[in-house]
């Protein structure tokens, strides 16, 4: 049974700025048959949700749609940053603060183009914040 987004792990304190200034995330989502998908997004974190910006067409929301289940790295291996999570698709009920803090973090519009949608990303847990094991 999923988690409701309300049961957000909470963010570790050494990983803020790391989500405020990091440009890129790998978002790892399941296919139909199990194997996982990875790819890289833009993302912006915001009080304690990680939101990502797409074709609403794009295989990780085919997946996502179907099993809500994704994991998160950030690019540095020095300093990992790792996280488990539940994807929510939002379609059209973009929220502003998350529209303004995509145009400040990239100089973009996250709703422009056509079909667009927002991943939002609540954490269940992290597996690592900023140091390997």
């Amino acid at each position: 049974m999923a988690e409701s987004m309300t049961d957000a792990a909470p963010t570790p304190p050494d990983v803020t700025s790391r989500l405020a200034h990091d440009r890129n995330v790998w978002l790892c989502t399941l296919r139909p048959d199990g194997s996982p998908h990875v790819t890289p997004v833009w993302f912006v974190h915001t009080d304690g949700t990680w939101w990502i910006g797409s074709d609403g067409r794009s295989v990780k929301v085919r997946n996502v749609t179907a099993d809500p289940r994704v994991s998160l790295a950030l690019e540095d291996g020095d300093a990992p940053v790792v996280a488990e999570g539940h994807a929510r698709v939002h379609r059209s009920d973009f929220p502003q603060p998350v529209v303004t803090a995509f145009a400040a973090k990239y100089d973009w519009d996250v709703r422009a183009g056509q079909d667009r949608v927002l991943l939002e990303v609540s954490v269940r847990r992290w597996l690592l914040a900023g140091s390997a094991q």
